[in-house]
């Protein structure tokens, strides 16, 4: 049993009423309109309904001019078994109530105490009531609204009623659980697809960036066999510019030997020289003096023909002074010239003049006297002046072409010498531009060294720098082509990395879970399939037998078992002989389908769980015999079960003298008033 006593307080008909129900059938009759199914209504929303087919709203429940309404259910934990359906309230007797307000406010109460929709859920729970379930409690109507449910809200209803729902729930779990262990594969399928497409790329990314590594280090040791390379290089030109040095030093030294004895020769030759000149001069003066007297001779021979007319000269002018200082003599004696004007003191001078030219030409003819012998004197000399002339000419001539040879030679000397100077020079230049090179390369050697020291130690260098620096260009464009490449690709390489191996192996985890949950998926289905296939064999069995006392034929099967959501229940029937068909509101009429949904609650009734079922008019559509037949069958099914039955009905003649708890209902006045029937 679950509910002892039904309080209404201002709840539609009732201004106030104690409604006992007990174990077993328990019957509300009375006429039309009285209230009957206001008590199953208040039942219904004190278990927590909040939608019944009376009104859209509670608050319209209300009885009419009051503004707060009180349905209080008193329900039975009295130890069963040794232990009471709620555990945790130690005693007899539960009050579950439900206040409507008009105002739309409603609350539940437990035992006088503030309680929430939840909280009535789980203590109905306990007690194993689901009010919401049509085949526990069924209002005015739902029979009508059971007939056109599809099969699977039928067969979840049975479920439900027969407390296999969790079976269904434990299949419907599993394939959620598989369904979200399918998608969590099926995602983990897309992510792994995704993170191996982006693993790829990544490393393809990474090879790229260790290529890029090692480039780096290839471009690092590169660098130190670059800057070892340079040193080497610098310290073969050093070696170099020092072998040049040591080649032009001894070349400097060759020239400097060279010039030595250039200078000698060019010493002894102008020595030489300067004997031949002495000598030319001395033979010059020689030939100066020869030439004098050759020429004084010459001029004295060539004088001879001019001698012999100057004699002529002189002669003829001592004749014309004789002639003159004959006429002067003349002239003394007056008789040479009588007419003359010519004074004393004039023949004076002139005969003085006259004596002068006669001592004059004396004197001019001793000279020529004497230049005829010089001029034979001269005859006779020049042969042996033009012999010995002709010597000193041949000995000059000589002593010119010796001088002229060693000028030649001096020349030459001397151009040898400046050559050589020359060269000395260049040699000395490129000497001090070597010994300067020298002092530089040592400087770049040094920061040479020091900076290829600083890359690593030295390494053998088999290469030019040229040909390093071609190959670090070719790696730089390798480089170069790896910029793109981004500078958290390790991790991210190592990230996905390890996201691929944790997908792989949650998609292996993820597949045996599939296994493991399709194994079950069918385990639990198989349980749930045997069981409800178990349970409808034996509603159907006593479906079956229910109707043949109504004249009827039927069963009940289970389709689509295969498949728990589109499973459900197909009830057949069929009545004065004719084939049974699928209850339907089209194949039968009102009072056959009241019957056949009240047989099939009957064949139901030993394997449903709650202790409390209702029904409201059930009879409603039934012809007096079937009425008496579900009564009877209502009853022989109900006694036995232990459970607590509520029926309202407004013929109670077929209850009559057979044990069952009667209550009637009257409206006085508009009130409806409750009474037991004894």
């Amino acid at each position: 049993m679950l509910i002892k006593e039904i309080i209404l307080e201002n709840f539609m008909s009732y201004e106030y009423a104690r409604i006992p129900l007990k174990q077993g059938i328990n019957i509300i009759c009375g006429p039309n309109g009285a209230g009957k199914s206001s008590i199953l209504v208040g039942i219904s929303v004190a278990l927590g309904q909040s939608y019944t087919e009376r009104s859209k709203k509670l608050s319209d429940l209300i009885r009419r001019g009051k503004d707060v309404g009180r349905i209080t259910l008193v329900l039975d934990n009295s130890r069963r078994g040794g232990r009471r359906p709620v555990r945790r309230i130690n005693k007899d007797n539960i009050y579950l109530t439900r206040v409507l307000r008009r105002d739309g406010k409603y609350w539940f109460e437990i035992d006088n105490v503030h309680a929430t929709k939840a909280e009535v859920i789980r203590l109905l729970s306990r007690f194993k009531v689901d009010p919401d379930n049509m085949l526990i409690i069924m209002h005015q109507d739902m029979a009508e609204q059971f007939v056109i449910l599809p099969p699977q809200e039928k067969l979840k209803l049975v479920e439900a009623a027969a407390g296999l729902e969790s079976y269904r729930k434990n299949v419907l779990e599993a394939r959620s659980k598989l369904r979200r262990i399918l998608s969590q594969e099926d995602s983990l399928k897309k992510m792994l697809e995704s993170a191996e497409e982006t693993l790829n790329y990544w490393r393809e990314q990474y090879e790229r960036f260790q290529q890029k590594k090692q480039l780096l280090i290839k471009r690092r040791f590169l660098e130190r066999e670059l800057a070892w390379a340079e040193v080497a290089r610098i310290e073969e030109e050093f070696s170099e510019v020092k072998r040049k040095l040591n080649r032009r030093r001894s070349e400097l030294e060759r020239v400097s030997e060279k010039m030595r004895f250039s200078e000698g020769e060019v010493n002894k030759i102008r020595r030489e020289l300067e004997n031949a000149k002495d000598s030319w001069r001395k033979l010059f003066d020689e030939r100066l003096v020869l030439e004098r007297e050759k020429a004084k001779h010459e001029f004295n021979v060539k004088n001879a023909e001019m001698l012999s007319d100057v004699q002529s000269l002189v002669e003829d002018g001592q004749r014309m002074v004789d002639s003159f200082m004959g006429g002067l003599s003349s002239i003394g004696e007056g008789a040479a010239y009588p007419d003359s004007r010519i004074d004393a003191d004039h023949t004076l001078q002139i005969a003085l003049v006259a004596k002068n030219l006669e001592r004059r030409f004396e004197e001019l003819n001793v000279k020529i006297v004497k230049m005829r012998e010089a001029i034979e004197q001269s005859r006779r000399s020049l042969p042996l002046l033009e012999e010995e002339l002709s010597d000193v000419k041949s000995k000059m001539q000589k002593i010119s072409d010796d001088i002229e040879e060693l000028n030649e030679r001096i020349l030459n000397e001397r151009i040898n010498l400046a050559i050589l100077e020359y060269r000395s020079g260049e040699i000395k230049s490129e000497i001090r531009e070597m010994e300067r090179k020298i002092k530089s390369l040592e400087g770049r050697i040094a920061e040479a060294t020091s900076r290829a020291e600083e890359k690593g130690s030295r390494i053998a260098v088999l290469r030019s720098p040229d040909e390093i620096l071609d190959e670090i260009h070719m790696v730089d464009g390798r480089i170069a082509a790896m910029a793109d490449i981004p500078g958290d690709v390790e991790r991210m390489y190592e990230s996905y990395s390890k996201l691929y191996l944790e997908l792989q192996e949650k998609a292996r985890l993820a597949a045996e879970n599939r296994e493991k949950a399709l194994a079950e998926v069918e385990q639990r289905m198989a349980t749930w399939r045997r069981l409800i296939r178990d349970l409808l064999s034996s509603v159907s069995s006593q479906y079956e037998k229910i109707l043949s006392y109504a004249d009827g034929a039927g069963y009940v099967r289970l389709v689509n078992d295969e498949d728990i959501e589109s499973a459900g229940i197909e009830i057949y029937v069929g009545f004065r002989g004719s084939k049974p068909v699928p209850l339907n509101i089209y194949s039968q009429s009102g009072g056959e389908r009241s019957t056949s949904v009240m047989a099939f609650l009957l064949a139901l009734q030993q394997h449903i769980k709650s202790p409390f079922r209702a029904i409201d008019e059930y009879d409603v559509h039934m012809d007096p015999r079937n009425r008496e037949i579900i009564a009877n069958l209502l009853i022989s099914a109900v006694k036995d079960g232990g459970a607590q039955y509520l029926a309202i009905t407004p013929n109670q003649t077929y209850f009559e003298g057979k044990g069952i708890h009667m209550i009637t209902v009257q409206n006085i006045g508009g009130t409806s008033i409750v009474m037991e029937v004894a």
